[in-house]
């Protein structure tokens, strides 16, 4: 790529993360311009919560963009090695280099990698990795150019992740509570009252109290952190979770109608029934969920739409827990 086309990619990069953006379409545009910039197959960034051990948001562009990406362990694999180090890595062949660790259904080949770090105030807050299928791929111009992007991007990308931390639960990386009724008001916002259009999930673990009671707390805050992580592995990129309190959840489900969220809804509770929590010493700890939903009717308040998801919930314990139902409007 000549000088003047990466100038003009990174000036309107640079604009358009200036704009106010949620952090997960900030890093998509991120990786949409290591693609336009760079000779890769695949491009994903990755941007850690404030521990710096845990993921907290990330995206994908390119080939497999649409599969789910691997948990992120600090210092396992190459961009973990990025992060622990903050050293740029240039990888021609990951055959030949130990820190490279394969991910079962990657769903595209990778032979040459690119990673380079992203920091702000003196710590590295994430990844930016390409990758291509062809060996000894990227350059040593290709590792400026991969870094001068990180640098542009770095400060929109800052500003969001803090903002998104504001309103994080550091426990399950679910949103807050005090994300819920704005979040929702911004769906509806968007959707401009076309009825079933949006819908919510609420989700209350069954018995949580008995779990804590008999397995410690500590047990509780590891069901509590596994069943985020497989809400999140049965939904959409674009639902939103939230942990309203305690053992209760909403999922923001926007597009969703009926039909939807109540698929959705059962994936959740079966995951949650098939494959209970398996402690270290052999103990099982069964993790069931009750869930109500709701979709809305176009009109109704945030409010109103969460005491009917809510309502539902409550019908689903009274029917024997382990359940869904449904409001309708």
């Amino acid at each position: 790529m000549d000088a003047q086309r990466a100038l003009d990619v990174l000036l309107q990069l640079t604009r358009r993360l200036s704009e106010r953006r949620p952090l997960p379409e900030a890093l998509r545009l991120v990786t949409d311009a290591a693609l336009d910039l760079l000779p890769a197959d695949h491009a994903s960034i990755r941007i850690l919560d404030g521990t710096g051990d845990e993921l907290l948001s990330g995206a994908r562009s390119g080939v497999g963009a649409t599969i789910p990406p691997a948990k992120f362990e600090r210092g396992v694999g190459i961009a973990g090695w990025v992060v622990r180090t903050g050293e740029v890595a240039c990888v021609p062949d990951v055959h030949a280099d130990e820190r490279f660790v394969p991910r079962e259904g990657e769903g595209f080949g990778i032979r040459s990698i690119l990673a380079v770090p992203l920091w702000s105030a003196g710590q590295v807050v994430g990844v930016l990795a390409l990758s291509s299928e062809a060996q000894n791929h990227f350059s040593d111009a290709n590792a400026s150019l991969a870094s001068l992007l990180a640098n542009c991007a770095v400060p929109p990308i800052e500003r969001a992740r803090l903002a998104r931390l504001a309103v994080i639960d550091a426990h399950t990386k679910a949103f807050n509570h005090g994300y819920l009724m704005p979040g929702i008001q911004a769906e509806m916002d968007k959707f401009a009252g076309r009825q079933g259009a949006l819908s919510l999930l609420l989700m209350d673990l069954d018995r949580f109290k008995e779990v804590n009671d008999s397995f410690g707390h500590a047990v509780g805050d590891r069901a509590l952190r596994e069943f985020a992580d497989r809400v999140r592995g049965v939904t959409r990129a674009v639902d939103v979770l939230v942990r309203r309190g305690g053992d209760e959840f909403v999922l923001i489900m926007p597009g969703a109608d009926k039909e939807n969220a109540l698929a959705v809804a059962e994936r959740v509770r079966v995951s949650m029934e098939a494959s209970p929590l398996r402690l270290d010493d052999g103990d099982i700890v069964p993790i069931e969920v009750s869930v109500g939903a709701a979709t809305w009717d176009g009109e109704e308040s945030p409010q109103s739409l969460e005491k009917r998801a809510d309502d539902a919930m409550y019908a689903a314990k009274q029917g024997g827990r382990n359940g869904v139902r449904f409001a309708e409007p």
